[in-house]
Parts: structure tokens; sequence; C-alpha cells
């Protein structure tokens, strides 16, 4: 059976230009980048060079990335050292964040609060996931040390107002950090240079699993979480994923390209179609998310009677591969926390369903999905 992948919000398939890149830093040239001999020196050169592109990218300098594990160590550095080095400036232990950020960003919040006395403040969002930026600005406090707002909803894929969040922020001296894991590669990064930290993963872009950055555009303070040699300006210590590094920088490269190929207008116009299809074949079916601030190739679910976990086997089954939300929540039983913040029921929450898709997908595996969607959900009614 051929598998269609419509969950590529989870991870995507490393891309061949991305491995061959990176092969080379892999076999032959292994070298350490903090070594001084020809080997070292070479990889060092490579890593200043994967540097040097994504910082183009993004609109920032060299210095301002930080070659991370990925998306997760990203959002604890940024959480997590980017607070502590503000109240060691004298900012007040005091952190928001929205209701609906990714896990990373709401235990290192957490984690803040637990040993570090920090308090924290969650930002409500309406029921289309979108962040109350009235509420934002009521929260800020004049000594507010950082606000996390993500770029775009993992689950929902809803963008959010960040423009209005860094205003609110930059009025009282707050930092302002966003994950962009969802983001990077549909939107040009470097319309978050304004902001202080910004979060991207490899592998939502072709890249391999284990290799991220944390952008810091303003070059602000951070205590940095592991320690040991200084690598990475001594804000991330332990030898350097060169080979990683590189791989991201001809992912995000290779995003932008194709970003130029495929107009916002046709992938959104597309999405909209989906969406207008699964609505009108699934009785009960409801959007989540904002019906057009959203990510271009992202649609949302709950199908109300329907429990999201027998859907998504009935999917895979057919060979249609869909998530409940995010990765990282998987197999759990628990009502999407996402949802539960939009004001959904437990219930209507435990319902949800994601299909997420790439520029290479074709028309006929979306078609394809609607059917096998539509056909499932009648099976599990009762009335297929």
């Amino acid at each position: 059976m051929t598998l269609i992948d419509l969950d590529q919000a989870a991870t995507t398939a490393t891309r061949r230009e991305v491995l061959e890149a990176m092969w080379p830093w892999l076999t032959g040239d292994h070298g350490n980048p903090s070594s001084t001999h020809a080997l070292g020196r070479r990889a060092a050169d490579a890593l200043a060079d994967a540097r040097s592109r994504i910082a183009r990218l993004a609109g920032v300098r060299p210095a301002q990335v930080v070659f991370t594990s990925g998306g997760t160590e990203s959002d604890n550095l940024a959480v997590i050292g980017l607070t502590l080095a503000a109240i060691a400036r004298g900012r007040d232990r005091h952190v928001l964040v929205s209701a609906i950020e990714h896990e990373a960003v709401l235990e290192s919040a957490a984690y803040l609060e637990r040993w570090h006395g920090v308090e924290v403040g969650r930002i409500p969002v309406d029921a289309d996931g979108v962040v109350d930026a009235d509420a934002a600005i009521a929260a800020l406090r004049p000594g507010t040390a950082l606000v996390s707002v993500q770029a775009a909803n993992n689950e929902v894929g809803t963008l959010q107002p960040l423009d209005a969040v860094l205003a609110a922020a930059r009025a009282v001296g707050a930092l302002v950090h966003t994950d962009a894991v969802q983001y990077a590669g549909w939107y040009p990064l470097a319309g978050l240079a304004a902001l202080d930290a910004v979060t991207i993963s490899g592998h939502k872009l072709g890249a391999p699993k284990g290799v991220g950055a944390l952008l810091l555009p303003t070059g602000a303070a951070i205590e940095p979480l592991i320690h040991g040699g200084g690598q990475e300006r001594d804000r991330r210590s332990g030898t350097e994923n060169v080979a990683g590094a590189v791989g991201l920088a001809v992912a995000l490269e290779l995003a932008e390209a194709e970003r130029e190929a495929h107009p916002l207008a046709a992938l959104e116009a597309r999405r909209d179609a989906f969406i207008a299809q699964v609505l009108a074949t699934v009785p009960g079916a409801r959007l989540t998310g904002h019906p057009s601030r959203r990510l271009p190739c992202h649609a949302s679910f709950v199908v109300p009677g329907i429990g999201g976990e027998p859907l998504l086997i009935a999917l895979d089954d057919r060979g249609i591969l869909a998530s409940s939300g995010s990765a990282c929540a998987a197999g759990r039983d628990e009502p999407s926390p996402v949802l539960l913040a939009m004001d959904y029921d437990p219930d209507t929450a435990r319902t949800a369903v994601r299909f997420s898709w790439g520029f290479s997908t074709i028309q006929e595996s979306l078609d394809t999905a609607v059917r096998e969607l539509a056909e499932s959900a009648a099976s599990l009614r009762g009335l297929g």
C-alpha cells in the first residue's frame, strides 16, 4: 500500500540535496571544529559557512545564530536562558506565555516557576486560537522579563499577531521569543528579525532530526543551559553538529526557493479547497483554528461523536498518515490542551484530527485523503 504522508507538521523526510551536502562532513571531513589541525579547520570553515547562510536568510548576523539539537532545546534555551539573564540584570521574575504554546515552552516556564520563583502568566486565546493582544497588554508589567508567543500553532495552524505582542512588550522593556518551528520554511524568517529570540528546527524543513537553531537577532544576553567547552560563543557548549548545521542551511535555502516557485495565494487556495471538501463530506466536522490566518498547508478539525484515535487508526489502515495534533502528545488519552484553551469541551477536543502536507504533495493525494476520511468517519458511525 502506498502511504500518503499528511503528517508533515510532525516531521519531514530528509531531502536528498541535504543528505548530499551533509555526507562529506560525516565521512572524510569528519573533524571536530574545535581542533586546530587541517580536518578541524575544514570543519570549522563549514560550520561558519552554514551559520552565515542561515544568518543571511534570517536577516541577522552570523554571531546571532546558535546551533542546538532542535526545537525543544532552542525553546528551553530561549525561555530559561533569556529569563535568567534578564533577572540578573534587574528585571522582575515575571514571564508571559500564550495558553497554546508548545510543551517545550510551557514546561520551560513551569521549570522557572518551580525552581526560580518566577511568576508565569498565560495569555488567553480566542475560539480561533488567536492570542488576545489586549489581554497580553493588560498582563505586562514594567519589569516583565520575557514574553513567549509562537509564530504559528503546531496543532491548529493559527498565525499569531506578533507585531502587536512585540509592540506591547517593547513598551515595558520585555524581551520577546517566538517558537517559529512550524512557521519557518513557509514564511521569510527575516520577518521575525525584530524579535529577541526565534526557534527553528531542522526536521520540519527536510533536514534530519537532531539539529536546530536559536536566532538571537537583538543580541540579548542569555544564560547557557549546557556548560562545558564554551562552544557557540559560550551560549551552548558541546561539540557542534557540523553535518547537521550544513543540512539545516541547505534545507532553509531549498524552502526559500520553493516558496518563490509556489505563490502563497495558490497554496492557501488549495488548503481552503481541502477544508471545504472535508466540511462538505464529513457530517459534523468543524474546522479548528483561524479560517484564513493559518499555515498554508495545514488543516485541522474536530469530528464530534467520533474518537480522534479510532479515526486516525482507520485512516492509517487506508494508507493516510495524519495526527491528532502535536507528535509529542501522541498516544495520550487526554484532550488537547490547545483546544481546551480555545474553549472546546473535553469530549470534542478528543476528536481532533490534523492534516499537514508539503510543497510537493500532489492534488490527488489530498483528494484521496478527503474520500478516505469521509468513508472512515461514516464507517465509525456505523453508516458504512
